[in-house]
């Protein structure tokens, strides 16, 4: 991988104080082609033709360029997720089409998605996150979606509880599908259809579980 000469890593854009952005967009290159495991800063320093010692007027540490790129992510997801509630459709086909735009996260943004699941700190855990002000987080959001989608409810089942398996479902699929994991060929669904199929099974079930817990 060859150090950058032009665009966002160019030596004379630090001047104008770019160099965080350009040390921000390395990590996500080198990330998105070789993985999270290995990355370090002095890679991202590489990258764009700097010494170590410059990283640190921005960053403390790995883990503090982790969570700056894992807060962009997620401020990212979040943002593509709230889309979907505006899109067309019926209520069941928006809230569906949230755990598609989870998997094309994924696939399209996997430095972003690998530092949320990266970071140990309030970035990761979208439950219990403090997001800004008017901000939801993403797991908000598909509460939000599945109690419009099933305004009766689910009877003694808490919406939260199956918007975080519809989480897990998506989650899950992207981490096989990222991993080569999935199996492919003739006579095999992609990671959407199998995302379609597990939140119909998951929503009906839950709502007939409650039609019958009220019955």
């Amino acid at each position: 991988m060859r150090p950058w000469r032009d665009g966002p890593g160019d030596r004379r854009s630090y001047h104008h104080g770019n160099l965080k952005e350009a040390l921000i967009e390395a990590a996500r290159r080198f990330i998105a082609e070789r993985g999270i495991g290995g990355f370090a800063l002095v890679d991202a320093a590489r990258l764009v033709g700097v010494t170590p010692a410059a990283l640190y007027r921005h960053f403390r540490g790995r883990e503090a360029l982790l969570e700056e790129l894992a807060g962009r992510g997620f401020a990212e997801l979040a943002a593509r997720l709230a889309r979907t509630l505006t899109s067309r459709g019926t209520p069941l086909e928006r809230f569906t089409r949230m755990g598609e735009a989870y998997l094309a996260f994924a696939e399209e943004e996997p430095a972003y998605y690998a530092a949320i699941f990266e970071t140990r700190g309030t970035v990761a855990a979208a439950p219990e996150t403090d997001t800004p002000p008017g901000r939801p987080s993403p797991f908000d959001l598909l509460v939000e979606a599945l109690q419009a989608t099933f305004a009766d409810g689910f009877g003694g089942v808490a919406p939260r509880f199956i918007a975080l398996e519809v989480w897990a479902l998506a989650h899950g699929l992207a981490t096989l599908s990222a991993a080569g994991h999935l199996p492919r060929g003739p006579g095999f669904p992609d990671k959407y259809e199998l995302l379609r199929a597990g939140v119909l099974a998951l929503v009906h079930g839950a709502a007939q579980s409650g039609d019958r817990s009220r019955s």
